[in-house]
């Protein structure tokens, strides 16, 4: 399959009415012995989804951290629901969007596409530490996160 100009998104991908899109290529790296996206690749795949997403949004986590706050993001939980497969070579969508913004927390809805077909879907809770220890959300966070 031969990409077109409109397949190569910018690095770090678009957002469009909420939804931020990261197309990513499936690299031999990523794949088991039969040219199957391992299934632990695809959470570096959804990291990388957020990461940028929260890039866009004018959140830069590690300004966050080294900006004085201390703050950092992790992963609290993570539901993944498994579909179809992903192949070497496949050209990848992640999309990502925030669903729940709360005091300390927020909920990323996430999930990777090839083309129109829908290969895994995500749901990803994410809790603001500082030393080690649950924190409120900066308020410059939550209002991007909430669209402000």
């Amino acid at each position: 399959m031969t990409d077109t100009a409109s397949d190569l998104a910018p690095i770090g991908g678009t957002v469009e009415n909420g939804v931020h899109r990261l197309k990513l290529r499936v690299y031999y790296e990523d794949t088991d012995f039969s040219g199957i996206v391992y299934h632990a690749n695809y959470l570096r795949f959804l990291e990388r989804g957020r990461t940028d997403f929260l890039r866009l949004a004018g959140i830069r986590q590690s300004d966050l951290f080294a900006g004085g706050d201390g703050v950092v993001f992790a992963v609290r939980a993570i539901s993944v629901n498994y579909i179809k497969p992903a192949l070497m070579d496949d050209l990848l969508s992640v999309t990502t969007r925030v669903s729940e913004v709360s005091g300390a927390s927020f909920v990323m809805d996430q999930a990777i596409w090839r083309a129109d077909t829908l290969l895994l879907s995500a749901m990803v809770t994410i809790v603001s530490l500082k030393n080690s220890r649950p924190v409120r959300l900066p308020e410059t966070v939550k209002q991007a996160l909430s669209g402000g």
